[in-house]
C-alpha cells in the first residue's frame, strides 16, 4: 500500500452519484491543468457525475473544490510534486496504483482530463486510464496540447504522453491550444485563452454526459455511447446551431468542421452520435436534412446514433446539434519521437 493521501467529503459506498441513466460516471482531473479544468466544470455545474482530482502537488489539490482529492506518489515525490517530469508523474501513479483502483471501482464511465506537457498530467494520466479500463469502465480522455509559448519540451512531452494515453483509453479527444489561440485571435488575453481551453474540455464532457442523462423524444442511452466509443481511438466533438434559410449548413458544417481539429479524415469515422435539440414546431423535412447531412460525413458502414430533444427555450425553427465522431484516422497521434516516448516507457527506465 502506498502513502496516498485522500481527502474525501463523500462516503464512497453510500453517496455515489448515480444519475437517472443508472450508470456511475466519474470525471478525473489529473495534474495541474486537469485540476483546473475539473474546477471549471464544477463551476459550470456539470451534472450527473462524480468529480475527482488527482495530483502529486498538495497545494494545487487544495485549490479545487472536488469532493474527492487524491495526492499520489507521496513517497516517490516526497510530497513535492512531479516537477514537470512525466517519468516521475508516471512512477507516482504506479506507486498509488491499487489505491486509485479502489477509488475507481464501480465506475461505468470515466473521463480523464489533463493538460499534457507537464509532469503529473502527462505521466500519470496513462496509468489512471489503465486502472479505469481494468475496473471495466468505458474510458475517455479529453486533453489539451500546450501552447507553443510553453516551450518545446512541453510540446515533446505532450506528444509522448498523448501517444501513451491513447494506448490505454477507449477514445481520446485532443484539443491543440495553438489552434484554439489562432481561432480566438491575436489580442486575446492569457487568462481568457486558458479559460477557453477549459471551456472546450467542459463542452466535450457535457456534450457526452448530457446525451446519457437527459430524457428526450428519441433517447440516447449509455449502451449507445458504449457502442460508438468502445475501442474507437481518436474522436472529435463539436456543437453548433442553425436557424433560417441556411439552417442545415450552419448546424452541420460548423459542428463537424471544428477549427480545433485538422489533419483528420472524417470519412474514415467508424462511429457517430448526434444529440439534437429542437423547438417543437421544427419541420420534419428540415430535421431529416440535418440528420442526413451529419451521417454523410461518416463512412457507409459507420454506427450512427441520434438523440432528439424538444427544448422550449429555443426560438422557433432553431436546431442545436452536438456531434461526436469516433474512429477518426489521423497522423497527429503518431508524431512523437522515439526519444520522447522512451522517457515515458517503463521498460526503458
Amino acid at each position: 500500500m502506498s502513502d496516498v493521501k485522500v481527502e474525501n467529503d463523500i462516503n464512497m459506498q453510500g453517496d455515489t452519484i448515480t444519475p437517472s441513466c443508472g450508470c456511475v460516471i466519474r470525471v478525473i482531473g489529473v495534474g495541474g491543468g486537469g485540476n483546473n479544468a475539473l474546477q471549471y466544470m464544477m463551476d459550470k455545474n456539470l451534472a450527473g457525475v462524480e468529480c475527482m482530482a488527482i495530483n502529486t502537488d498538495p497545494q494545487t489539490l487544495e485549490r479545487t473544490n472536488a469532493k474527492l482529492k487524491v495526492q499520489i506518489g507521496v513517497r516517490t515525490t516526497n510530497g513535492l510534486g512531479a516537477g514537470c517530469d512525466p517519468n516521475k508523474g508516471r512512477k507516482a501513479a504506479e506507486e498509488s496504483y491499487e489505491d486509485i483502483k479502489k477509488l475507481l471501482s464501480g465506475s461505468d464511465m470515466v473521463f480523464i482530463t489533463a493538460g499534457m506537457g507537464g509532469g503529473t498530467g502527462t505521466g500519470a494520466s496513462p496509468i489512471v486510464a489503465k486502472v479505469a479500463k481494468e475496473v471495466g469502465a468505458l474510458t475517455v480522455a479529453i486533453v489539451t496540447q500546450p501552447f507553443s509559448f510553453e516551450g518545446k519540451r512541453h510540446r515533446i512531452n505532450a506528444m509522448a504522453g498523448i501517444s501513451e494515453l491513447a494506448k490505454n483509453v477507449d477514445s481520446i479527444i485532443i484539443v491543440d491550444n495553438d489552434k484554439l489561440l489562432r481561432n480566438l485571435g491575436p489580442n486575446v488575453s492569457l487568462k481568457n485563452a486558458f479559460e477557453k481551453a477549459n471551456d472546450v474540455l467542459y463542452q466535450a464532457v457535457e456534450g457526452i454526459t448530457s446525451a446519457i442523462t437527459n430524457t428526450g423524444f428519441i433517447n440516447l442511452d449509455f449502451a449507445d455511447i458504449v457502442t460508438v466509443m468502445r475501442n474507437s481511438g481518436l474522436a472529435m466533438i463539436g456543437s453548433s446551431e442553425g436557424q433560417g434559410p441556411n439552417l442545415v449548413e450552419d448546424t452541420v458544417r460548423k459542428a463537424i468542421n471544428s477549427p480545433l481539429v485538422d489533419n483528420v479524415n472524417l470519412g474514415s469515422a467508424t462511429g457517430l452520435i448526434a444529440n439534437i435539440r429542437v423547438s417543437q414546431n421544427i419541420p420534419v423535412n428540415l430535421l431529416s436534412e440535418v440528420c442526413d447531412a451529419i451521417q454523410a460525413y461518416a463512412r457507409e458502414d459507420a454506427t450512427c446514433k441520434f438523440g432528439l430533444y424538444f427544448d422550449d427555450k429555443l426560438d422557433d425553427g432553431k436546431i442545436v446539434a452536438t456531434v461526436l465522431v469516433t474512429g477518426i484516422s489521423s497522423t497527429d497521434i503518431d508524431l512523437p519521437s522515439n526519444q520522447a516516448i522512451n522517457r515515458l516507457n517503463p521498460a526503458n527506465n
